[in-house]
């Protein structure tokens, strides 16, 4: 996807044409690099432009975005990240994971790159140290996988007879392939088996949930992907006709009839990115920004559709939810 938004002059209703943008270098430009359109994520670009605005920078005032989404295929995002290169944007917010930041770090040593990701960002070789990036990116990790575990002992209470649990990934994802030997030892303390279900990159999602009952999976886990955060409508419509329990990773999933969720608050993650590249565009280096880790998550329960499937959810979720949909 190719989107420009161009602004007028500061104090003036002038619109500068964008031809004449090289004779006039009137506003700093931000690459926004990510595996899905942005509108199909609106609360996270929401929330990275709060960020900006919170630095000083609003678009349509002072600031110009070009928008470059790989429309969930992870194998477009270098040369996306080309693109933007190629036209001397300020700063890459390269949101969505670790295969954005990976392509945004290829393709540049110079400009900054402000990410989110939901891994280890010294284990994934995208940072020397959370404190000290050390080279042109910084950003937000949201640790997303670390928190699987916590997710299972959740299924764990909810579908205590469930003995074997479906983990739905996106294919290929570095990310999981680094966790899944935690997860897999994470889910035997508990008593349950894993099913990995992969998605994405031609993997299909009628397929997936078609060979659960196949393969015996009393629940699902679905893990962190801009993938599946796209298509979060589909995921909960699946989960209805297949009735599968199904834990998901954050809110947006539950506020449209999913089960269970929890996760980071992403919406905070994408205003510190926000934050970030406007830090970045008054002058500080991303190597001197340490790497925000994201800690606080949330516990989402929807009793409407739990009662559709015929479980009664445990006292002992609904008293730590943070909120409850009846």
């Amino acid at each position: 996807m190719k989107r420009r938004q161009v602004i007028g002059l500061i104090g003036g209703s002038a619109i500068w044409p964008i031809a004449t943008r090289a004779q006039q270098p009137v506003v700093p430009i931000i690459g926004y690099l990510s595996l899905t359109s942005p509108e199909e994520r609106p609360t996270l670009l929401t929330a990275f432009l709060k960020g900006l605005e919170l630095a000083g920078y609003v678009v349509g005032r002072n600031v110009v975005i070009e928008y470059r989404s790989a429309a969930g295929q992870p194998e477009r995002l270098p040369a996306l990240a080309a693109e933007l290169v190629k036209l001397r944007v300020a700063v890459i917010a390269s949101t969505g994971g670790e295969a954005p930041a990976r392509a945004a770090e290829d393709a540049t040593t110079e400009i900054p790159i402000v990410f989110t990701v939901g891994s280890d960002p010294v284990q994934a070789g995208l940072v020397a140290a959370i404190n000290r990036p050390g080279r042109n990116a910084t950003g937000v990790s949201l640790l997303a996988y670390e928190i699987d575990s916590k997710r299972l002992q959740l299924l764990h209470e909810l579908v205590p007879q469930g003995a074997t649990i479906g983990v739905l990934a996106f294919a290929g994802s570095a990310s999981f392939a680094r966790t899944e030997s935690d997860m897999r030892a994470a889910a035997a303390a508990n008593g349950q088996r894993l099913v990995i279900l992969h998605a994405g990159a031609g993997a299909d999602l009628d397929t997936v949930f078609a060979s659960l009952r196949p393969q015996g999976v009393d629940a699902l886990l679905v893990t962190t992907s801009p993938y599946f955060e796209g298509r979060r409508n589909e995921l909960v419509a699946l989960a209805q006709r297949h009735s599968v329990p199904v834990l998901y990773p954050w809110r947006d999933y539950v506020t449209v009839g999913g089960l269970i969720s929890y996760g980071t608050t992403f919406t905070e993650s994408y205003q510190q990115v926000g934050l970030y590249v406007g830090r970045v565009l008054k002058g500080e280096k991303p190597s001197n920004l340490p790497v925000v880790q994201a800690t606080r998550s949330e516990l989402i329960v929807n009793l409407k559709t739990a009662k559709a499937l015929g479980l009664d959810v445990p006292t002992s979720i609904l008293l730590r939810a943070d909120e409850v949909i009846e």
